[in-house]
Parts: structure tokens; C-alpha cells; sequence
């Protein structure tokens, strides 16, 4: 089974996916290695992944229907699993870590709507048969990890629909 570990960037994917025991794909990294890209996004600085040719290699890596549990880890991993846990962090908690990671001004506001707007669950749910969510903003690292491996062992039910960051919206006059 694939399965989606998702989220806005900044959420806690990658440290949360390296915690979990089952075999990870991180698809950045996939695409970045295997130059599966259709070239670089202009006015975002970053690589656009060739969609087709990223979903045939997973498929020779994780085959679908396959029993084994693998984790897609990635911010656009829900278009490629049947399963998806989606990672949430506070927006302002998220904002402190995307300019820590030198996001430009303009790179932060665009996913801290994003976080606000639930685009990414919005996505999950478009394309997963199972969505699950998680608020990641008060658990530990490991914390979030147990409860990934629950939802993805069928042991804890976690339905999205409880975050809700709509009331913590800034706008500028």
C-alpha cells in the first residue's frame, strides 16, 4: 500500500518520516536524483516534477496493491498513494520555521495560506480514498510518528476536519 505522508511545507513530514518503520520515499529527493523534472518553476525557484514520469517510477519501486506499507513523504505525495495523513502546524509556529529555513517573504505567505486555506488536505482528499489529520503543533516528533504508524496499521482513526486555522488569518489593510 502506498501511502501519503503530506503536508505544507515546514509541517514536520521529513523529520516525522524518518521516525516511522516502514520504508520512506521521499519524492523530492526521487525527483531531484533521477532528474525526473520538466525544468524549473521561473517564478518560484523551484523544480517542477514531471508528474508522469515520477508516477511510472513508483511504480516499478512500490508497486500499487502491494501489501507492504510505504510512505510517499512530500508535499504533493497524495496524487501518487491511496492513503493519505496530512500534517498540520500552526501558522505562526510554521511561519517561525519557514524563515528559519530562509523562505523568501513572499515564499512564506504563499504557504502559510496554504496552511490557512487547508489546500493540501483539500488536494488529499481529492485524490486519496482515506484522509487522515494530524496537528502536529504541540506533539514531539515522535509523538506525531505513533500516531502515523496507527492510522497506517488501521489502529487509530484520525478524520480530517478537526484543524481549523481560519480564525488565526492575518490580512494587511
Amino acid at each position: 500500500m502506498r501511502a501519503a505522508l503530506t503536508g505544507t511545507p515546514g509541517t514536520g513530514k521529513t523529520t516525522v518520516a524518518a521516525l516511522l518503520p516502514f520504508r520512506v520515499i521521499d519524492l523530492n529527493s526521487l525527483v531531484r536524483e533521477e532528474e525526473l523534472t520538466l525544468g524549473i518553476d521561473p517564478d518560484r525557484g523551484c523544480m517542477i516534477a514531471d508528474v508522469e514520469a515520477l508516477a511510472e517510477r513508483l511504480q516499478e519501486l512500490a508497486p500499487e496493491g502491494d501489501d507492504e506499507i510505504v510512505v510517499l513523504e512530500g508535499h504533493f505525495s497524495h496524487q501518487f498513494a491511496s492513503e493519505a495523513v496530512v500534517l498540520r502546524t500552526r501558522p505562526q509556529v510554521l511561519k517561525g520555521r519557514l524563515l528559519r529555513r530562509g523562505y523568501s517573504e513572499e515564499k512564506v505567505r504563499e504557504n502559510l495560506e496554504a496552511e490557512f486555506l487547508d489546500v493540501i488536505l483539500v488536494e488529499a482528499v481529492e485524490w486519496c480514498d482515506l484522509v487522515s489529520e494530524i496537528d502536529a503543533t504541540c506533539l514531539s516528533p515522535e509523538e506525531v510518528a505513533d500516531r502515523v504508524v496507527g492510522i497506517l496499521r488501521g489502529e487509530l482513526k484520525m478524520p480530517p476536519g478537526e484543524v481549523d486555522w481560519t480564525g488565526e488569518m492575518e490580512f494587511d489593510p
